[in-house]
């Protein structure tokens, strides 16, 4: 591996200081959570600390409803930070917006060491330059106002005109080696001056962001593939921090690969559905579930392994380990890594998270202790066959009401004969007294494996259609006891009487 800058950062263990700095802007996507994921894994492996900033400098696009989301995207995900909004720090603010004081005054350290000046050309005499010099207008600015005489920039300003401040670029070439892709080289001239500062004196998010981590000693700088390209402007802002005293060193870079859709080659798009945390927390992934499945978009933990807990993550992740080729998001396997997070859960944990998924599809509004007891009893019946909790309603729902609707599917699958079928369910449980899964097995089983010579599959498929108005649902016995032997009688007549008219 190269040899790093001779001023990056050594930090390693408690020394060790990520940080995640969206800006609150839409909802929370997928790419950016996996952002935060790897950041506070890393933090957390090293005995690090996270800081949570937030980028708030675009006021036409921010808004305080984005960023109370963002917030409630972390903690339902249980990422927590040591630093930042909500928690505070020896860095406060951590909003941009509230930092334009300390902004400034880096601005007039870097202006007093030469590393910034006055620019005074507009994009037309940038272009006509170019133009008359042979150098393509892609190229950019040129470098022109670097050698400004005081008595060219007094005749600007005389014009009425306001300078944009640039930073002077080393003409050399920049190096980093990055934790991911190693060596990378940005030869000297690939990039003019840049501008760090508008002429109404705000400055650019490519100043404040690097600004804002040198002020809070980041050490490690874990972003996307698409950000790698401003590295270059990053490292030679750098420079200039150093040399004005505002730190002391170059953090480490690390820049993870892009997580592509399902199909083709590009990024998912956050238009797409794949791409909304909130979506995938609404059809019922737990958190254990969604951000194992998002480690695994460019990590991972062994070669046969897909499934572990946060706890074993943040053990075994190390940032060097990061593979720096696309990942794909694959629904159907996060939604079964997610069955595999369910099947994990303590029964009474997982109950608890069903309660809102069920008042959400209208099961109950104030559940009553009854319904309460009832959700508790059959969640066990169900947690082995769901991957997400927003399957349970559909699979428990027949407990909470009266009026069974049956699925179209479960009809159509019903065997000739299903009405004598039920008839014959009804009349050998009438005189079950001890109303158990045992002795329902025992009476069906009689009645209609033994005496009408149906097998298993066949019997049992109209009586659990009468119950619960589905093809699947949980264990049929099992389902009959919690709805009782009055209700269970009620409905296979019901659906008998329906079939028959």
């Amino acid at each position: 591996m190269a040899t790093p800058h001779p001023l990056t950062t050594t930090a390693a263990g408690a020394d060790v200081r990520v940080r995640f700095c969206p800006s609150p802007t839409g909802l929370p996507h997928v790419g950016m959570v996996r952002t935060a994921l790897f950041n506070w894994a890393y933090a957390r492996h090293t005995g690090g600390k996270m800081v949570f900033r937030i980028e708030d400098t675009d006021a036409a696009r921010d808004s305080e409803e984005s960023f109370r989301q963002l917030v409630d995207a972390l903690t339902w995900l249980k990422i927590d930070w040591d630093e930042g909004v909500e928690v505070g720090g020896p860095h406060a603010p951590y909003r941009q917006s509230e930092r334009h004081d300390i902004y400034r005054g880096v601005i007039d350290k870097l202006l007093a060491t030469g590393a910034l000046y006055e620019s005074y050309s507009n994009a037309e005499e940038i272009d006509a330059r170019n133009e008359a010099n042979g150098r393509a207008k892609q190229l950019g600015y040129d470098n022109f106002d670097r050698t400004l005489s005081d008595e060219q920039k007094e005749a600007f300003r005389a014009e009425g005109r306001q300078p944009a401040l640039r930073l002077r670029v080393p003409d050399e070439d920049l190096t980093y080696v990055d934790l991911i892709r190693g060596e990378v080289t940005f030869p000297a001239g690939s990039f003019p001056d840049f501008v760090v500062v508008r002429p109404n004196g705000i400055p650019l998010y490519t100043f404040v962001n690097p600004v804002d981590d040198a002020l809070m000693g980041i050490t490690h700088v874990l972003r996307g593939e698409d950000l790698m390209p401003s590295t270059a402007r990053q490292l030679a802002l750098y420079a200039a921090l150093i040399d004005a005293g505002v730190t002391t060193f170059v953090p480490r870079f690390a820049h993870m690969p892009l997580v592509l859709g399902e199909t083709g080659n590009k990024k998912l798009s956050k238009r797409d559905p794949q791409a909304d945390l909130f979506l995938h927390r609404d059809r019922g992934f737990i958190h254990e579930g969604l951000l194992n499945y998002l480690a695994l978009l460019g990590w991972s933990i062994g070669h046969d392994r897909d499934v572990f807990s946060l706890e074993e993550f943040t053990e075994a992740f190390d940032i060097v380990d990061v593979n720096p080729n696309p990942a794909r998001f694959d629904q159907k396997k996060a939604e079964s890594i997610n069955g595999d997070h369910i099947r994990r859960l303590a029964e009474k944990d997982f109950a608890e998270r069903t309660i809102p998924y069920l008042a959400a599809a209208g099961l109950f509004d104030e559940p009553t202790h009854e319904q309460l007891v009832l959700a508790f009893r059959v969640a066990p019946l169900v947690q082995e066959r769901v991957q997400l909790l927003g399957e349970v309603p559909g699979m428990v729902g027949f407990l909470f009401t009266d009026d069974v609707s049956y699925d179209a599917d479960a009809l159509k699958g019903l065997p000739a004969n299903a009405a004598e079928v039920l008839d014959a369910c009804a009349a050998a449980l009438e005189p079950v007294t001890e109303f158990t899964p045992e002795k329902i097995q025992e009476a069906l089983a009689e009645a209609l494996v033994e005496k009408l010579e149906l097998k298993p599959r066949i019997a049992y498929g109209p009586p659990r259609v009468a119950i619960t108005g589905r093809r699947v649902s949980p264990p049929l016995f099992e389902s009959m006891e919690l709805l009782g032997k009055d209700e269970s009688l009620r409905r296979l007549r019901a659906l008998s009487e329906f079939l028959a008219a």
